[in-house]
């Protein structure tokens, strides 16, 4: 085996290279996911080593000292940290130039001949589902027997060997716990709306929703749900509970729509309850009240919805497959049964205009999630918004990052600017926070647990700094 480094690089400061590759800049508040894309295909390698710079506040440097013992670095990158990321590479090559150098990330596996001809100091890259590509790098296989893999040949040329199917036996995938307990420091993972620490994890990939704007289904995991049997995400979640024991105040399941196949999330639900397990996971907003119960009665505390917006026609557009009223009925259950939501909006989708982002802002606070996100809508390579925004000519001159790492707006429409897009942001976090029915929760929350009293006035201080920040940024662009 070559010795093997698994790398999510330093980026500027608050940005988390997970979560960047569909969020293209940093948070409101300090918030870190797991770094799953790089510790499932760590898991396969023996000996190998995860490095997830962001959270653990690590440098280039203290990057540079790790790796030059490894012989092969395999980095994550995502479209907006591609130029950061690469500058990480160049220097890692200059400290050891024979070290192998490859990339994985949606942004590669949809152009991995622009990425390979722009940047000379990458060897490869792993395209669509890259966890066995990674393992047979790891095994020193010569690079035109790994499907799935896109290279630099001696020449100069570029190659791209045979497509690899996508995993089917999730069953025989290991589980990530390992590795994190290994190489990962759990308290240094922070999202605002889960208990700390957590940690998050996937049991499958692929969702079966067909969203334009939604990235990992369009370019790795595609659209067919595959995923590990209960019985094998209960043997995970008893090695999880021998490692971490009761450290762990809650476990995310960030499968993209984990609640997709109901008799199996109840199946996994039951298995947790047996554990005494708190746990959250994604779910659309068409849950049915019975399964809803079931799920809450065996440790369910919270669900992850992407609303996207409050007007139907956009919602259509997007091919969200939700109706409103549905959504509505779902948070009344929700509020019903004690289920706490964090509900995700997305300003600046196809159709968007002032009169659509006001419905979406009162639509928020009507159904009223405990928390929300208000992202701007980002179209990356190997997605049909981003076609769309080709073929209509939606696109602007700006990059999806800036230095601070505030969102910026790629898209613009006859009838809504940037600007208005962009300010739209600020706009629905003041009016959906800033009113009794969601500060009341909070207030709540916080003097029902000391821990999260704490965070929250943390958060509270981050979140109007990143408001002021905001606000600036718009009064230096105009």
């Amino acid at each position: 085996m070559k010795k093997t480094l698994f790398l999510s690089p330093p980026s500027f400061d608050g940005f988390d290279g997970g979560a960047g590759a569909r969020y293209q800049a940093k948070r409101e508040i300090t918030s870190y996911w797991y770094p799953t894309w790089l510790a499932q295909p760590a898991a396969l390698v023996p000996g190998s080593k995860l490095i997830d710079a962001p959270p653990h506040n690590q440098s280039v440097d203290d990057v540079l000292a790790i790796a030059k013992d490894y012989d092969l670095v395999i980095m994550h990158t995502s479209t907006p940290s591609l130029a950061n990321d690469v500058k990480c590479a160049e220097t890692i090559k200059a400290q050891k130039p024979d070290t192998q150098i490859g990339f994985i990330g949606a942004h590669v596996a949809v152009l991995p001949e622009e990425t390979l001809k722009e940047n000379p100091i990458i060897d490869f890259v792993c395209r669509n589902e890259f966890d066995y590509t990674c393992q047979e790098l790891a095994e020193d296989r010569p690079y035109s027997e790994i499907t799935g893999l896109s290279y630099r040949q001696a020449d100069g040329t570029i190659k791209h060997n045979l497509e690899r199917e996508l995993i089917h036996n999730w069953d025989a995938m290991p589980s990530v716990m390992p590795v994190y307990a290994r190489d990962l420091d759990i308290k240094k993972y922070f999202i605002g709306y889960l208990l700390h620490p957590y940690i998050s994890f996937y049991t499958g990939r692929g969702c079966p929703a067909k969203c334009s704007f939604c990235l990992w289904p369009q370019t790795i995991g595609g659209h067919n749900y595959r995923s590990k049997s209960p019985e094998a995400v209960y043997q995970e979640m008893v090695e999880a509970k021998a490692l971490f024991g009761d450290s762990v105040r809650e476990y995310m399941f960030d499968d993209d729509t984990f609640t997709i196949d109901k008799p199996r999330a109840i199946a996994i639900s039951e298995y947790l309850k047996k554990l005494k397990i708190t746990w959250s996971c994604n779910a659309r907003a068409n849950l049915d009240y019975d399964t809803l119960k079931t799920l809450r009665d065996n440790g369910l505390r919270l669900l992850l919805v992407g609303f996207e917006s409050g007007n139907q026609e956009i919602l259509d557009g997007i091919r969200k497959g939700i109706k409103l009223e549905v959504a509505r009925k779902f948070m009344e259950n929700c509020r019903k049964l004690g289920i706490t939501v964090h509900g995700t909006f997305i300003i600046g989708l196809p159709n968007e205009s002032p009169e659509t982002i006001e419905e979406t802002i009162r639509f928020a606070c009507e159904v009223s999630p405990h928390t929300i996100q208000v992202s701007i809508a980002a179209p990356y390579p190997g997605t049909e918004l981003y076609r769309q925004a080709q073929e209509n000519n939606w696109f602007t001159k700006n990059d999806l990052i800036n230095t601070s790492g505030i969102q910026l707006s790629t898209l613009e429409y006859p009838n809504l600017s940037t600007k208005q897009i962009e300010d739209a942001v600020e706009k629905m976090y003041r009016q959906f926070y800033f009113r009794p029915k969601a500060i009341i929760p909070i207030v709540q929350e916080m003097l029902g647990d000391p821990q999260m009293l704490v965070r929250r006035l943390r958060e509270g201080k981050e979140f109007f700094a990143y408001l002021k920040e905001r606000k600036q940024g718009s009064l230096i662009k105009a």
